[in-house]
């Protein structure tokens, strides 16, 4: 692909991307390429230069221009130029990312159906089973989430560890879909992404907003919970600018009505809201039963009419059926169809990778992964999973931790939460990234009260892969070991290091180590 610097900064691009005025440079130069990683720099791309945490994305700019970058975005002076180069100054070069993106790559979401999925806990989940939805009706549609994406194929595992990409790959994959013939776009849409300070959904236009829920994440990057939520909400006033390309469908909004902040996410737009409840609350659908196992859940809801419906699926967790009834509701709406004809489809669904996800290895325990890192979704889990296990009589035993250099506050509440379910707790590392690994155990530790008491039921061990094995070495039959915090995710992060790292492979190699040591009577103490 290739376009030249006059067609992407047009008049109304150069203003939306805030470039400064009486900028002199070559705008013949043609670009192949967008890239804000230097190391990324093929001949022919425009670098955008970032500030950043750890990194200077200026102090890289002769490097890329060294790869064959043509023209550089940046926000701080340029001492040295280079002849040839395009220089284009902006107030904010991350922020400029999205508008040039979406003019580079021709504004892709203007010709697909977007939905955006936004919430604390259950986006990926969501996303997936809308996009599943779409599919089943033989809709060609496509996706990405913090797990997995489609770009109108077969779903593929993100190998990154963010939630919603950045501008550039927002928009590519936009245009990928588009010309992998998808009518349907399905969006992760964090509150890192919706925030205009790093503005990467900015230039996407929403036909559908979800709201799952809204609790206590992310302080460190926000600041305070209501900037937070009101980042968040910038998902739902995208509506009131969408043109659909589908001239018979209104933009509309999804949102959790048991939310204590549903109705701030419905004033924030002017569109027509949709709302599901748990708790029997007047709904468009309102769950009034649900009987939940490992295998999956059976519940029945209503509908705005009073029609009742009867939906099975095979999501572990009864907290399933929140994400599934936003799933139903945008389908529905999208496609015309009403929710009792899509019902019967939820059986069919297929949990995401790392979300409630069963390991078995012939074990006599229950082995559950999943990706639970906050306050709010251990309230989530635990307590149905606590109901199910102490009805045979088992136990719970659970293994997590907590990211380095991210919202601090919520580690004593994770500790406490997870002592007030489970029978032993194993403290491990999660992604400690600049942090001391046993100095954020020890904050989770903090909130540990009752009757967990150190190397008696609780264990601070920072090691994963040792971590897990102590679990396993703690179970009885008929106990469940949940293992949380990483989930899908391929590597853990250090100070000075990443080191690859797949929990599910780590599982199964440590109960095939059980059950090889079983028939002895012994459990290696170390991986």
């Amino acid at each position: 692909m290739e376009k030249k610097l006059k067609d992407i900064l047009t008049d109304k691009i150069r203003t939306e991307a805030g470039l400064r005025e009486g900028q002199d440079f070559d705008r013949d130069t043609v670009i192949h390429g967008l890239e804000y990683d230097s190391r990324n720099i093929k001949p022919g791309c425009l670098y955008f230069a970032l500030p950043g945490l750890h990194s200077e994305g200026h102090d890289f700019i002769d490097d890329a221009i060294e790869l064959g970058a043509v023209a550089i975005v940046h926000e701080k002076d340029i001492v040295r130029r280079k002849e040839g180069i395009a220089y284009i100054a902006a107030r904010d070069s991350r922020f400029a990312m999205s508008p040039i993106a979406a003019s580079f790559y021709g504004f892709p979401s203007e010709k697909l159906i977007v939905t955006g999925v936004t919430g604390t806990e259950g986006k990926s989940t969501t996303v997936f089973l809308i996009w599943q939805l779409l599919r089943f009706l033989g809709n060609r549609a496509g996706f990405f989430s913090t797990v997995q994406h489609s770009l109108g194929g077969e779903a593929l595992f993100n190998t990154e560890h963010q939630t919603t990409p950045e501008a550039t790959a927002v928009q590519r994959l936009l245009h990928e879909m588009l010309e992998g013939g998808c009518r349907y776009a399905v969006v992760e849409a964090s509150s890192h992404g919706l925030s205009p300070k790093t503005n990467r959904l900015g230039n996407v236009g929403f036909d559908a907003a979800v709201m799952t829920n809204v609790t206590h994440e992310h302080l460190e990057f926000h600041g305070t919970w209501e900037q937070y939520r009101d980042d968040k909400a910038n998902l739902f006033r995208a509506l009131d600018k969408r043109e659909s390309p589908d001239k018979n469908l209104e933009p509309f909004g999804v949102i959790n009505g048991d939310d204590t902040s549903a109705s701030y996410f419905e004033a924030a737009t002017a569109q027509d809201i949709l709302r599901f409840s748990a708790h029997g609350l007047d709904a468009d659908l309102s769950l009034h039963s649900i009987e939940s196992g490992a295998g999956g859940n059976w519940y029945a809801v209503t509908d705005r009419k009073g029609l009742e419906i009867d939906i099975r699926d095979r999501l572990p967790g009864a907290f399933n059926a929140n994400n599934v009834m936003a799933a139903l509701l945008v389908v529905s709406r999208l496609t015309k169809k009403p929710v009792a004809e899509l019902a019967p489809l939820a059986a069919e669904l297929k949990p995401v990778h790392g979300r409630m996800s069963a390991v078995n290895r012939g074990q006599p325990f229950e082995v559950l992964i999943d990706y639970a890192h906050t306050p709010s979704s251990f309230q989530t889990i635990f307590p149905p999973l606590r109901d199910r296990i102490s009805k045979g009589g088992g136990r719970i035993i659970s293994l997590f931790g907590s990211a380095g250099e991210r919202d601090t506050q919520k580690r004593s509440e994770q500790g406490s939460i997870a002592a007030e379910y489970s029978d032993f707790i194993v403290l491990c590392d999660e992604d400690p990234r600049g942090e001391a690994p046993m100095e954020i155990l020890e904050e989770i530790a903090g909130g540990i009260t009752g009757a967990l008491r150190r190397e008696e039921n609780l264990f601070l061990i920072p090691e994963r892969p040792l971590a897990i094995r102590k679990a396993f070495s703690l179970a009885r039959p008929g106990d469940l070991v949940l293992l949380l915090g990483k989930g899908h995710e391929n590597s853990i992060i250090y100070r000075d290091r990443t080191i690859p790292f797949d929990e599910f492979a780590e599982t199964e190699k440590a109960l095939d180590e059980l059950m090889d040591n079983s028939k002895t009577g012994g459990f290696p103490d170390s991986p």
